[in-house]
């Protein structure tokens, strides 16, 4: 604490580790020497360590425990030396003394397992008569039969949200599981499915980390028709995420006929019982789109190539993992929209961002649209066809059908953390909620979220459609969940805010103190942010680790939330990149206006590193590696090359101490809020995940305490009042009262649940099915586990 508290000092920090180390020696040698005097100087430290603790903390319990969990201790040792002191004290006011400090400590040890860093409930909303349901047309996509689950968020509108009473905060006490299916895709390294299953009829499908697809009887589990598309572990860009399906009926998808529909060129849509009636299409990690007949799992050799189309064509050199499809595409009228992920952080000028459009039928490309080229969407052939390194699209996205709009969350230019080489266009559209028309591939408007990003605040959430009830009929609208933690709500027709947007005043700096913007746009409806952190949110176990935090913070550049990147010293970004709101994107309950919203708490410790030093460090992009299928990855952004920009980065993700793996910022590090969509209420809020899984070194205490973990993954909201969400890192699935923000049952995975759940029902029966793949980041088990739980079946 000496040495720690003299680096402090100097570096203007808090002068209460010297003291209190001084003071420790002292009264340490004066124990060892039987000097009664220890006493005094003990005490001295004891009562400072004591003011100085409720100075910084007050009522805050987790400040609490790096400031005092030692003192207490020490002073429970320390109460057992009296009698050998000379003179000695009693063995009775030793004894009494010692009981007093177990007893404080045994108090300290019960408190973490009451509601700490809860706002509780207050004017929850009833369902009312006003409904904030979207109309988004009259097709299954926009209406799916009562108990299906049609696209990756339920239905276009995102709203992860199901009309069904049967399992109640009365009954889920009693929820079991029903049938549990394994599909034998378990990666070696990289894992995390992140899938959320679809269910049409009587059918669930599910995708598998290497893009299998299984097609499982609803009622049982059990399975129908497999599908391997025989994707490579070299394909695998930073997770292998299979996020979801996307199920086409030529038929009842669209609102519009078939006739309106189809264009001329269109062959005739199938028969009743034909091959492909129902398509199920998958993207893969290797570039390609493929559709499935529903029923059987065929290929549907009608489209592109014998059923495939290859998304990577006319994009360039492609090198293995650098474009891949982990998002399911979404299907506008007879338009197959299609996104990809460009691995960050490799080559600033890797493969482009381009969208695509297919006739989703036929295979035929449309349209193009990329971000760098912005008012052209006319498909493009050869290797310059689109601009290298351009935005791209990798979460999950959705659009309007009536409307004939996509809604684009447009990511990051490829190289994250350096601006000054993206073009004007890219300056424009990237980081933004960006609508197409779906028939021409032009934006209808665009809303950007962060100006000039160098911070990996990409749009990373999948927007959620409602309509707000007004005077002169219903507003639709659309719900933009960021990484920041703002939330905006914007008309979808136009992208006007409907709540209102504020340009604030943000610092500037960095290494490129030019290229920054002034300012960055801050919701006037809601945000899921904290305030900036101060030297007293740093935390842990004990006073030791704390101080490690608190020379970090000291020698940090942190001027507040973004706070540009440096070269020669670490700057914290608060939040990190995985949010705020993440790709679990929000639930909205549209009977009650409520959104639910679960987000991380997390800051980043960041560096760039000048090119010639990441040389000498060896840091190469991933096509100049050798490929190594046992390589488990690291946290997106620790050692990436960014070859082509004059910085490499090194990000700490979650600000950890590198031998006890603990978080620098004190807890919680993640929580679920209800918000009343009227005003932006906060309604409730409370720590989300467990300590039972998690703890110091990696080494889990099974304790639970609800001490709010990392999570990833979203959640699902029943109509009886029920919200049902794993995503923590305490590998549990559990239900919450959607009126009291109270946990009314819970169920051990046997991996991690990062990933969104679902809710169908088939012959009567409501099923809730979580798929348990882990996730490599979150540093969960891996699995290979589809789960579905439902009430005891009546006898």
């Amino acid at each position: 604490m000496v040495y720690g508290g003299v680096q402090l000092v100097m570096l203007g920090g808090n002068w209460y580790y010297l003291l209190a180390g001084i003071g420790c020696i002292i009264a340490g040698a004066l124990i060892f020497a039987r000097r009664t005097s220890a006493v005094y100087w003990f005490a001295l430290v004891f009562i400072g360590t004591l003011g100085w603790t409720i100075q910084e903390s007050g009522l805050d319990y987790w400040r609490w425990v790096p400031r005092f969990d030692i003192m207490l201790l020490l002073g429970i040792v320390f109460a057992f030396q009296l009698p050998r002191l000379k003179p000695g004290l009693s063995r009775t006011f030793s004894r009494t003394l010692a009981g007093v400090f177990i007893l404080a400590f045994i108090v300290a040890a019960v408190i973490p397992f009451s509601d700490l860093n809860t706002t509780p409930a207050t004017h929850v909303p009833s369902p009312g008569e006003h409904s904030y349901a979207a109309d988004t047309g009259t097709g299954k996509a926009s209406q799916p039969d009562p108990g299906d689950w049609y696209t990756y968020g339920g239905s276009l509108a995102s709203q992860r949200f199901v009309n069904a009473s049967q399992i109640t905060p009365d009954n889920v006490k009693d929820l079991k599981l029903a049938w549990q299916f394994r599909t034998g895709d378990l990666p070696k390294a990289r894992w995390g499915g992140e899938n959320t299953p679809i269910k049409v009829g009587d059918t669930l499908y599910t995708c598998t980390p290497h893009n299998q697809v299984f097609a499982l009887d609803a009622a049982t589990g059990k399975k129908k028709w497999q599908f391997d598309p025989k994707v490579s572990d070299k394909s695998i860009p930073y997770t292998a995420a299979c996020r979801g399906l996307t199920w086409f009926d030529a038929q009842t998808n669209s609102h519009l006929s078939v006739g309106e529909n189809a264009s001329a060129a269109t062959p005739a849509v199938a028969t009743t019982g034909a091959v492909c009636e129902q398509r199920i299409i998958l993207g893969t990690l290797d570039a390609r789109v493929i559709e499935l007949d529903a029923k059987t799992g065929e290929v549907c050799r009608d489209f592109g190539n014998q059923g495939t189309v290859n998304l990577a064509e006319d994009m360039g050199e492609v090198y293995d993992g650098y474009v891949a499809i982990n998002s399911a595409p979404v299907v506008i009228r007879d338009t197959l929209v299609v996104g990809h992920q460009t691995i960050d952080g490799q080559r600033a000028f890797g493969p482009p961002g381009v969208i695509k459009a297919y006739d989703v039928r036929s295979g035929k490309l449309k349209w193009a649209w990329d971000a760098a080229n912005p008012d052209d969407s006319t498909p493009k052939t050869g290797p310059d066809a689109y601009k290298r390194g351009s935005p791209d699209v990798w979460t999950s996205f959705t659009g309007d059908d009536k409307l004939g709009l996509i809604y684009l969350p447009v990511a990051n230019s490829s190289g994250d953390y350096w601006s000054s080489s993206r073009t004007e266009a890219e300056n424009k559209y990237a980081v933004s909620l960006t609508a197409i028309n779906v028939d021409t591939g032009l934006p209808a408007w665009s809303f950007q979220t962060a100006h000039k990003d160098v911070w990996d605040y990409d749009q990373g959430s999948q927007p959620t459609l409602v309509d707000y009830p007004g005077k002169d009929g219903s507003v639709p609208a659309i719900i933009v969940p960021t990484k920041q933690g703002e939330i905006y709500v914007l008309d979808r027709r136009t992208g006007r805010s409907l709540f209102g947007v504020e340009e604030r005043a943000v610092p500037g700096g960095g290494v490129e103190p030019e290229a920054r913007s002034p300012t960055q746009p801050y919701s006037l409806f809601h945000h899921l942010s904290k305030p900036d952190l101060t030297p007293k949110d740093m935390w842990g176990l004990t006073p030791l680790d704390q101080l490690v935090c608190r020379i970090q913070f000291q020698k940090a550049g942190y001027k507040g939330q973004y706070t540009p990147p440096e070269s020669q010293r670490h700057t914290i970004e608060y939040p990190g990149y995985n949010g705020g709101s993440d790709w679990g994107s929000v639930a909205v309950d549209p009977q009650r206006g409520l959104i639910i919203a679960n987000y991380n708490d997390m800051p980043n410790y960041n560096i760039l590193v000048p090119r010639a030093k990441a040389d000498k460090l060896g840091w190469k992009p991933r096509d100049e590696i050798t490929h190594n299928p046992h390589d488990e990855g690291h946290a997106e952004g620790a050692g990436d090359p960014q070859i082509g920009v004059p910085y490499a980065v090194n990000v700490n993700a979650g600000w950890r101490l590198p031998i006890t793996g603990m978080l620098c910022k004190e807890p919680p590090y993640g929580g679920i809020r209800a918000i009343d969509m009227r005003d932006g209420r906060t309604v409730w809020d409370r720590p989300l995940g467990t300590a039972r899984r998690n703890g110091p070194f990696g080494l889990p205490t099974g304790l639970p305490i609800n001490i709010g973990t990392p999570n990833n993954g979203g959640s699902v909201v029943t109509s009886s009042g029920l919200i049902f969400i794993a995503a923590a890192t305490d590998d549990l699935i559990r239900a919450i009262d959607i009126t009291s923000g109270k946990t009314v049952w819970s169920a051990p995975l046997p991996a991690g649940g990062q990933a969104n759940p679902m809710i169908y029902t088939q012959n009567g029966r409501e099923y809730v099915v979580i798929a348990a793949g882990g996730h490599h980041f979150m540093e969960t088990p891996a699995g290979d586990y589809v789960l579905a739980y439902a009430l005891p079946e009546k006898k």
